[in-house]
C-alpha cells in the first residue's frame, strides 16, 4: 500500500503545463566580467507575473559542476531562473566542497528577484546521488570532508556485503552505507555526536535549521527501503544506524524557514522548507515521463537514466537501483561517463563548431569508454575499469563523434540492462541536461537506441525541484 502522499495531487503535478507567464518580458542580469571570472557565475532570467498576488515555488538544484534555481507558479509556468558556477575554495590544496556549496546556496538566494521573494511558499532542493556529509550534529558542521557521489570506499565494501542482502543497492564502493562505514571505522571523532546527511539534506539544513532530515531518494544508497517505508532490520541492528537522519518522503514539508533567512532575503512568514531529492530525480520530475516504458537520460557531467517501469529492480552487481515514483518504479543506474569528459578535451566553443560537421546518421568506428578517472558504476559497476579514449584520429570532427557514439552505446547497453534484469522495456527516450541542446548526438542516440529520443519541454533538474516544493505546498495546505 503506498502512502497517500504519493497520490493526487502528487501525480498531477506532472501534468502541468510547461508553458511561461503570460504576459512576458525576458530581463537578463549578469555579473561584471571581473567578478564573474573571481568567483561564480550568474544569469538570471525573469518573466513578470500577469497576476501579482500569485504564490511561487523555488527549486534548488546543486549538480556536479554548478547550481541553478527555478522559481514556478502554481500552473508550472517558469518565472525566473538563475545558475551559478561553485567557487573553488581550496583546504590544504583540496577543494573545500562544503564552503563552496553553502556560498552559491546564498548566492543564489540573492539571485531570486526581490520583488518575487514575497511570493515564494516554498522551497525544496535536489543534490547528487550519494554525495555524503557527516556532521556535528549539535553545530551541524562537517566532521569531515563531504565524500562525492563518485569516490568509492572498497575499504568497507566486505563489511557491507556481509551484513546487507546479496546484490543489494547498498553493495557498491560507491554507496551511501560504504561511505558512512569507512567513516565510522577511521575517525577519531566523537561518534555520539555525529549525523550522516546527504547534499541536499545539509544545504535544506541551512533553511529550516532541523538537523536529520532526509528523503527516501537520497536515503536509498544508504539502505532505507521505500516500499516499507523504513531501515531494515539488517541496518538498524549496526552501531552506526545512530547516525542514520530520519526519512519523509520528497516534497514533505520539513518546517518554516528560519527567521534568520526569511528577514535576510525577505521570504514570507508561511513560507516552508521542503525535503528534496537527487538531481537525477528531479531531472526526471521536471521531463513529465507518467507511462511505463519512458525514460529520461540526463547528460550532464555524467549519464544518468531513470526509467519508469512497474517492477522494482536492484541489482549492485550492475549498478542497478530502483527509486519509488507514486505506484511505480524509477529504474536506472548513473554511469561516470558524460559531459565531464567531454569537457576536458574541448572547449564550448569546439563542441558547438565540430559538431555541426557530423553526420549522424554515419556510425563511428571508433569504439571507446569515455570516463574522466578511473572506474564505472552503471551499467556495469567496476571500479578499476580505466578510460579508453584511443586511439585519437587526426581529424577531431571524427574523434568528437566517436566519443558521441561511444556514450550512446553504453547508454544502449544500461537500457538492454535493464529490460534483462526483469523492468519495463524502454520505449521513449525523454532527454535532459546539457547534453539534451546538441542535436546531432540526439539524432546519434536515436540511431544506436533505435528508440525515438527527443528533449524534454523542461531540462533542468531545478524546474523538478520547484515542483516538489509546489507539492509539498500543496500538502502543507491540506
Amino acid at each position: 500500500m503506498l502512502p497517500s502522499n504519493l497520490h493526487s495531487p502528487a501525480a498531477n503535478l506532472f501534468l502541468l503545463p510547461s508553458t511561461s507567464c503570460s504576459p512576458w518580458i525576458w530581463i537578463s542580469r549578469n555579473q561584471n566580467r571581473r567578478n564573474r571570472r573571481r568567483t561564480t557565475m550568474s544569469v538570471a532570467t525573469e518573466v513578470v507575473l500577469s497576476q501579482a498576488g500569485n504564490r511561487l515555488y523555488l527549486g534548488m538544484d546543486f549538480g556536479t559542476s554548478g547550481a541553478r534555481f527555478a522559481l514556478i507558479d502554481k500552473e508550472g509556468a517558469v518565472c525566473a531562473e538563475g545558475k551559478r558556477e561553485y567557487p573553488l575554495f581550496k583546504n590544504d590544496e583540496t577543494i573545500d566542497w562544503a564552503r563552496s556549496w553553502k556560498t552559491t546556496l546564498f548566492s543564489l538566494l540573492e539571485d531570486v528577484p526581490n520583488h518575487y521573494r514575497h511570493l515564494v511558499a516554498s522551497i525544496s532542493i535536489d543534490g547528487t546521488s550519494a554525495t555524503t556529509i557527516i556532521v556535528d550534529s549539535n553545530t551541524g558542521q562537517p566532521l569531515s570532508k563531504p565524500l562525492l557521489y563518485n569516490e568509492t570506499c572498497p575499504d568497507a565494501l566486505p563489511l557491507v556485503k556481509s551484513i546487507a542482502p546479496v546484490n543489494h543497492t547498498v553493495c557498491s564502493a560507491s554507496s551511501t552505507l560504504c561511505k558512512l562505514v569507512s567513516w565510522w571505522n577511521s575517525a577519531d571523532s566523537n561518534k555520539e555526536y555525529a549525523t550522516l546527511l546527504h547534499q541536499a539534506d545539509w544545504l535544506l539544513w541551512f533553511l529550516h535549521g532541523k538537523l536529520g532530515v532526509s528523503d527516501y531518494n537520497n536515503a536509498l544508497k544508504v539502505g532505507y527501503d521505500p516500499e516499507i517505508e523504513s531501515y531494515p532490520p539488517w541496518l538498524l541492528a549496526q552501531p552506526y544506524s545512530m547516525l542514520l537522519p530520519h526519512v519523509k518522503a520528497p516534497g514533505t514539508s520539513i518546517g518554516y524557514l528560519k527567521e534568520d533567512i526569511r528577514s535576510q532575503y525577505d521570504f514570507p512568514n508561511d513560507c516552508i522548507a521542503c525535503t528534496g531529492t537527487t538531481d537525477s530525480i528531479a531531472a526526471f520530475l521536471a521531463a513529465r515521463a507518467t507511462l511505463p516504458g519512458q525514460a529520461v537520460t540526463s547528460l550532464g557531467s555524467t549519464l544518468a537514466i531513470k526509467l519508469l517501469s512497474t517492477n522494482r529492480i536492484d541489482d549492485a552487481r550492475f549498478g542497478v537501483y530502483s527509486h519509488r515514483l507514486d505506484n511505480m518504479w524509477l529504474v536506472g543506474g548513473a554511469s561516470n561517463t558524460g559531459g565531464a569528459v567531454l569537457r576536458q578535451i574541448f572547449t564550448d566553443k569546439q563542441l558547438e563548431e565540430l559538431s555541426k560537421q557530423i553526420n549522424p546518421m554515419q556510425s563511428s568506428p571508433l569504439d571507446y569508454y569515455p570516463l574522466t578517472s578511473i572506474g564505472e558504476r552503471f551499467p556495469e559497476a567496476d571500479p578499476q575499469m580505466a578510460p579508453r579514449l584511443h586511439p585519437r584520429p587526426e581529424n577531431d570532427v571524427e574523434y568528437l563523434h566517436g566519443i558521441l557514439e561511444s556514450i550512446a552505446r553504453i547508454e544502449g547497453k544500461a537500457y538492454r540492462s535493464l529490460k534483462d534484469l526483469g523492468a519495463t522495456q524502454v520505449e521513449e527516450v525523454f532527454t535532459a541536461g546539457g547534453g539534451s541542446k546538441n542535436e546531432k548526438w540526439t539524432k546519434i542516440r536515436e540511431r544506436v537506441l533505435g528508440l525515438p529520443v527527443s528533449r524534454a519541454s523542461q531540462t533542468e533538474a531545478a524546474y523538478g525541484a520547484a515542483l516538489l516544493a509546489l507539492r509539498g505546498a500543496q500538502l502543507f495546505m491540506q
